[in-house]
């Protein structure tokens, strides 16, 4: 399975996050990336759904903890963008919980939202589900602005756009 042949459930009255071309969570033309596709839920509430596919694991059915803290880490970045798509900011401090081992192959709900926003800074809480509602692993993220260092063309030209499902 790559990529770009994941099973992706896209949500109820939800509004698609853009994607780039190579960022190794959602870069679409990232062949060794997952190419997720985020969605707002709300103010400050983004989702995913995913299934990661064997070549992540660490163990045999177990994804990779590194790849279950970046997907953490970019759904609490998502739910800081919601709403001002342009508005980027990273990761100052991400503190996960691994609850249970994530198996590959099965449908995961990735959630974040954010729970405290002061000017350049949001702190931002991430939740990995299984479709039972199992809790898997949770993260709280702290987010800072990035510079403003990437100009409108420059995004265009990294591939940054809401590409339809």
């Amino acid at each position: 399975m790559t990529s770009t042949d994941t099973h992706q459930h896209v949500p109820d009255q939800a509004t698609k996050q853009p994607n780039s071309d190579f960022c190794f969570v959602c870069g679409l033309k990232n062949v060794n990336g997952l190419g997720l596709k985020f969605y707002e839920k709300g103010p400050g509430e983004a989702t995913a759904t995913y299934e990661v596919p064997d070549h992540f694991q660490g163990y045999p059915g177990v994804v990779h903890g590194g790849v279950v803290a970046a997907m953490l880490d970019e759904v609490a970045g998502r739910a800081a963008m919601t709403g001002n798509h342009n508005r980027f900011r990273y990761s100052a401090k991400l503190e996960v919980r691994y609850r249970k081992p994530v198996p590959t192959g099965e449908q995961l709900h990735i959630y974040g939202r954010v729970v405290e926003e002061r000017g350049s800074r949001a702190i931002a809480k991430a939740e990995l589900r299984l479709e039972d509602g199992t809790l898997l692993s949770e993260a709280e993220a702290l987010l800072v602005d990035l510079p403003d260092i990437v100009d409108e063309d420059q995004l265009a030209g990294l591939g940054w756009r809401v590409y339809p499902d």
